[in-house]
């Protein structure tokens, strides 16, 4: 259901996305998907989990190992970014948790403005929960208000206002 050529397209991702909401056991399935070799399948698979952590974050705790990994390896920009949304769901440690804005952190390197994007909103969101990640992540999102993209900056200052560090 995930197959395609087009990146650009996330083809039946969220009929995916309702089939697991119905069936969550399957969650499972769509996780392994994250690392298929085909890109296009990893990147509908990592959107249509997005779509379901987003209301079932439960489902994500089994897959928090696997998770970290692939926040940590993965290249992708799509699959970072779906990482990056997804991560913050997760319960963690405050080991995990710094181990997890470390691989975030990385992201704001990233050729991507979404990546980068997405990657201030899961430091705010980690910091959220972590009063030692929250100096870094008001830093950041300062910086981002001078020098990153229009993206980065519209949500620097949406985070500033919703978390005041």
């Amino acid at each position: 259901m995930l197959e395609g050529s087009d990146r650009r397209s996330i083809g039946r991702s969220n009929k995916v996305a309702r089939l697991v909401l119905l069936h969550p056991r399957r969650f499972r399935e769509l996780i392994a998907c994250l690392g298929h070799e085909n890109p296009v399948v990893r990147m509908r698979a990592a959107d249509a989990a997005e779509k379901i952590s987003a209301k079932k974050p439960r489902l994500l705790d089994r897959h928090k190992r696997e998770l970290l990994g692939l926040l940590a390896e993965a290249e992708q920009i799509e699959l970072r970014w779906h990482l990056a949304a997804m991560i913050p769901r997760l319960r963690l440690t405050p080991a995990e948790r710094r181990r997890a804005a470390v691989a975030v952190h990385s992201y704001l390197e990233d050729r991507s403005s979404i990546v980068k994007t997405f990657a201030l909103q899961a430091l705010s969101d980690l910091a959220e929960n972590d009063a030692n990640l929250r100096p870094k992540a008001k830093q950041l999102l300062e910086e981002a208000l001078q020098s990153g993209t229009p993206a980065m900056r519209a949500r620097a200052r949406h985070l500033l206002k919703k978390y005041p560090f």
